[in-house]
């Protein structure tokens, strides 16, 4: 695989490394990306993995909750620039949807796309989506959705229009839900506790550590203890139980939810383009190549 200037300059804004170091990762692995970003932080020459992916792509997240709110409906509607976005016809298609989302069992985007924007009316979800880029003449799409139903309570919190999250609790008050909701928009968790954690992603994490902690030179059993202070470090900061608490850094959300006698079942997080990479345009490379005649 031919390994790109426009690679290059990816890698390096991921990892924070050099421009000689990040080609050099990517020749050893042919240009794999993800695991040029693994081989480099094992080696410790990666100052830190910091984007988890380019999110790039323009919309927004919508949240409807039923009138009692023991079900609650999330969606994410995509499109191309943050100007539509804004737009009233683009915001009031998104708001359909998720009604839409809340009123059914739908169970994906496919069959979602086939149902009726509206109650009563025809024009299903894909052809209103369809009659609207031809109107504003930008591309969009219902990227995701979810749908929660409990009999405790739902909390829902939505930071502007690009983040939002649901929180399904068990115990506890209004108050406390939404400072969970709140925490995790901040924070960003991945599982409420250390046993949700997936293995593969967990073995993958030790396998760098104990890489990371061997370059340091120390006997084995120094690299041992090190290993599991790391791996207990990050256990912690990807579990929302494990993660101080946003309003009050001196305890940890395990702790207030065992003094609040409440307990999270499931969250979901969603953020706007989180994993699209959007396509990077140069205005001088594209005016060369129309002069070029391409």
């Amino acid at each position: 695989m031919a390994i790109t200037a426009a690679l290059v300059k990816e890698l390096r804004e991921r990892t924070g490394a050099g421009m000689m170091e990040c080609k050099k990762a990517l020749v050893e692995t042919d240009g794999d990306i993800e695991l040029a970003i693994e081989n480099m932080r094992k080696s410790g020459q990666a100052k830190a993995a910091k984007k988890a992916g380019r999110i790039a792509a323009e919309g927004v997240i919508v949240i409807k909750a039923s009138d009692d709110g023991k079900k609650v409906a999330m969606a994410e509607v995509n499109c191309e620039t943050d100007f539509v976005a804004k737009d009233e016809n683009f915001l009031s298609f998104a708001n359909a949807v998720v009604e839409r989302v809340l009123g059914s069992d739908v169970a994906d985007v496919e069959a979602l796309n086939a149902m009726p924007l509206h109650e009563g009316e025809e024009t299903t979800v894909e052809e209103a989506r369809q009659a609207l880029v031809s109107k504003i003449g930008e591309n969009m799409s219902v990227r995701r959705f979810v749908r929660m139903d409990t009999d405790g309570q739902i909390a829902n919190y939505r930071h502007g229009v690009r983040i939002g999250v649901l929180v399904d609790l068990a115990g506890g008050d209004e108050e406390l839900g939404r400072d969970l909701a709140m925490h995790i928009a901040a924070s960003n968790p991945i599982c409420v506790e250390e046993k949700d954690v997936p293995e593969a992603l967990l073995a993958k994490e030790k396998e760098i550590i104990e890489a990371q902690a061997k370059e340091s030179g120390k006997p084995d059993n120094i690299i041992e203890k090190m290993v599991e202070g790391r791996l207990r470090k990050y256990l912690s900061e990807v579990t929302l139980t494990g993660q101080p608490f946003v309003k009050d850094p001196d305890t940890t959300v395990g702790k207030l939810l065992k003094s609040k006698d409440a307990s999270v079942n499931r969250f979901v997080r969603f953020e706007v383009g989180e994993g699209i990479e959007k396509k990077q345009e140069n205005f001088a490379e594209e005016v060369a190549a129309q002069m070029r005649g391409q």
